[in-house]
């Protein structure tokens, strides 16, 4: 019992140097990229440059921002339509977010809940207690991670800790992720073509459905939650 306690702890240290190395390195190396959100020019032309190396860098800060779930992701995913066009900057958010969202599985299948309680507390994760249940978990889990405006950084690291299957999951995320990946990226490509008008309509649909979004899934987690207290 002691040394599973042992182990425990040397995993929960290792998960934690693997965050703030993770941070350090998004400072370091990333900060060029993030000032440029900013300066959507530069960025293009930092990109151009680079050429492949401008795209791994993306791919690889991007894949950082999903896996340290505080850092959002919408701004990323709008550079990159601005600086690789709609099909190429989908292309390279999707890869980013597979990855990452596989790296999260695997950690949490092998930490557990201390590992997730390194970004969520107890209290959000208790809404999603219905997940547990065999049922339709993989069809709930899809439309929630398709629906826009859910948390999708919970929903990803809360996975790990249900008896999903690891490709049930990836399918799962490559499909549903899809469609809020293109709006922003869309977005950001209108930007870079100059075409503001259909950015503004672009940004303004998605900021709606995704309060949408918000109150279906609110009211998904109020009915569990009834649900859960009669039974």
């Amino acid at each position: 019992m002691e040394r599973k306690e042992k182990k425990t702890r040397y995993g929960i240290a290792l998960i934690v140097f693997a965050v703030l190395f993770s941070g350090f390195a998004a400072w370091l190396v990333g900060r060029p990229l993030i000032r440029w959100l900013g300066e959507p020019d530069q960025f293009r032309d930092w990109v151009s440059d680079k050429g492949v190396l401008g795209v791994l860098a993306f791919i690889g800060l991007m894949l950082v921002q999903v896996v340290i779930a505080l850092i959002p992701g919408e701004p990323f995913e709008i550079a990159a339509g601005y600086a690789f066009g709609y099909f190429l900057g989908t292309l390279w958010c999707m890869i980013a977010i597979l990855a990452g969202s596989a790296l999260i599985f695997c950690l949490v299948r092998r930490f557990g809940k201390r590992l997730v309680n390194l970004f969520f507390p107890d209290r959000e994760l208790d809404n999603l207690r219905f997940l547990n249940s065999e049922g339709k978990r993989s069809t709930v889990f899809f439309l929630l991670m398709l629906i826009p405006g859910t948390p999708k950084d919970l929903l990803s690291y809360f996975a790990g800790l249900t008896r999903i299957k690891f490709w049930h999951w990836m399918l799962i995320v490559l499909i549903a992720r899809i469609p809020s990946v293109v709006s922003s990226v869309v977005g950001g490509s209108a930007l870079g073509e100059e075409r503001y008008m259909l950015a503004v309509i672009v940004f303004a649909a998605t900021l709606l459905i995704s309060g949408i979004g918000l109150l279906i899934y609110r009211g998904i987690l109020k009915k569990k939650q009834i649900k859960q207290k009669t039974d």
